[in-house]
């Protein structure tokens, strides 16, 4: 089966952030996710997350100004003492909703440092997340992003997250292999599934070559679907793609009853 959780930041904007816990809820969701959520008040937040009743799967840490370029500080050093005040609030806040997952976008590449200068300053800061992680039950996610739409970003194949993992060598330090992504940059997306899946904890997805809902792109969802249930994956499947031409009838994939979880073979594919 899989466990479906949806992304508040990219689906469901045609409301106001705080209003999309309760239409993911009625709809059928049961798990949402977001990137971080500036602007907006933390109580208010668990607030709209206990009034919807539900469960947050992940969120990310402030990741900077992403509309501007940045794709997170945690490998600048210079940035260091934010990065962490920052993420102290980011497990604070993932406490208060319950949720067991944070993503901590590695960051672009830095002008003037070496590739291992910038390894070395991420996994300074992910061995100081560690402890304040575990403390909470939560799991630290290292995400690769494609470099057609993130040139700079230090991460851009899942071999550089896995080897920042094994270096780690930390249950609480995780892969999140966000299909699209890689599709884009690598493709072999049952191999690297395989290859991997003891080090995922969180899948995303969106259909290529333009991140929009599953159908309107290359990939054969049932297929890649089904062998993520082969391989034994229950964690959580993330929608994070582009609705067109809006969110609900971008979910026509998705049957109406079964926005919790389902079978692959159960999908409108």
């Amino acid at each position: 089966m899989i466990n479906w959780s949806v992304n508040l930041t990219m689906l469901f904007n045609e409301v106001p952030f705080l209003e999309r816990f309760q239409a993911a809820a009625v709809v059928g969701f049961q798990a949402v996710e977001f990137l971080w959520p500036n602007g907006v008040d933390l109580d208010a937040i668990v607030a709209a997350k206990e009034a919807s009743g539900v469960e947050v799967a992940l969120l990310n840490i402030n990741a900077g100004d992403m509309a501007s370029g940045d794709r997170g500080l945690t490998n600048n050093p210079k940035k260091k003492a934010w990065w962490r005040e920052q993420t102290e609030i980011t497990i604070g806040l993932a406490a208060r909703l319950k949720a067991r997952r944070i993503n901590a976008l590695a960051g672009n590449k830095i002008p003037g440092l070496s590739h291992d200068e910038m390894i070395d300053c991420l996994c300074d800061n992910l061995t100081w997340a560690v402890p304040k992680s575990e403390a909470h039950g939560i799991t630290l996610m290292l995400e690769p992003l494609n470099r057609f739409e993130s040139p700079r970003y230090l991460l851009g194949r899942i071999a550089d997250a896995t080897d920042v993992i094994d270096r780690l060598n930390s249950p609480t330090v995780r892969l999140q292999f966000d299909i699209y992504h890689t599709q884009r940059t690598e493709g072999n997306l049952v191999k690297l599934l395989e290859v991997h899946i003891e080090k995922i904890g969180h899948i995303q997805i969106a259909d290529s070559p333009n991140r929009n809902q599953l159908g309107t792109g290359e990939i054969n969802w049932p297929f890649l679907l089904g062998q993520i249930e082969r391989l034994g994956y229950t964690d959580f499947v993330g929608l994070e793609y582009v609705p067109l031409p809006n969110t609900k009838e971008s979910l026509n994939w998705l049957p109406d009853n079964k926005r919790g979880q389902c079978r692959a073979d159960e999908l409108n594919l």
